[in-house]
């Protein structure tokens, strides 16, 4: 488990800021599909992520889940129901066993006095603005083919750490839209998955795949993507 002098959101701050923390902070172990927080749970701490991996999602109105993203300690969650004053916005999910540190909403105040920890608050907001930018990218106007393209180039390694369905749901896509893809790229000598361990045989491809297939055929993207999961 990290410990909070070896963090990059703390490593800064005095040694009586590290105290205050550690008197402040209340530690927890979960077990792997623990929820941590449900969307539209009341917020009053800033979690951080000691050990372990989590997953963010959503539940759209007809009852599916839309992956948000997927964090490794350590990290911070929550840091916008903080400074909001308002619900979690998605349901936080351990992957695996992990803890987490739950620190009150007012020692995080308290601690914004400290140049240092204000900073790695803001980078850490910052990052999670770019995720969710990247999100909205990929839900909006990558088609399903290219998809899987994109993280086949970009991550190829996933493959050997999660299974099929799990990929799948990371991508947003029900399980046997992901492995007709997959079964489609291998048929024409795209890639190749021998004991979950994947080669890309043809870059150019996916390469192509990635720029001639990820315009959805839609007129307004956003608008159809939350008319499909009910949000309209």
């Amino acid at each position: 488990m990290n410990r909070l002098e070896e963090i990059s959101f703390f490593n800064k701050l005095s040694k009586e800021h590290i105290e205050l923390i550690n008197d402040k902070l209340f530690i927890q172990s979960y077990k792997a599909n623990s929820i941590v927080f449900y969307e539209g749970d009341s917020s009053k701490y800033l979690y951080i992520l000691l050990k372990g991996s989590v997953k963010l999602y959503k539940t759209t109105p007809k009852g599916n889940t839309i992956h948000i993203n997927q964090l490794y300690a350590p990290t911070l969650i929550g840091e916008y129901a903080c400074f909001e004053q308002k619900p979690y916005p998605a349901t936080c999910e351990f992957v695996t066993d992990g803890t987490v540190g739950l620190l009150p909403f007012d020692t995080v105040f308290e601690l914004l006095g400290s140049k240092d920890f204000a900073l790695e608050l803001i980078r850490s907001l910052t990052g999670k603005v770019m995720m969710l930018s990247a999100l909205v990218h990929n839900e909006t106007v990558l088609s399903s083919e290219a998809k899987v393209a994109n993280i086949i180039i970009k991550k190829p390694t996933v493959f050997n750490r999660l299974k099929n369905s799990e990929i799948a749901s990371i991508l947003n896509l029900t399980p046997e839209t992901f492995s007709r893809i997959l079964a489609k790229f291998k048929r024409e000598k795209i890639i190749e998955i021998k004991n979950h361990d994947l080669s890309i045989l043809d870059i150019d491809k996916l390469n192509n795949i990635l720029e001639t297939n990820k315009i959805k055929e839609c007129n307004n993207c956003i608008l159809a993507f939350k008319k499909e999961h009910g949000f309209e």
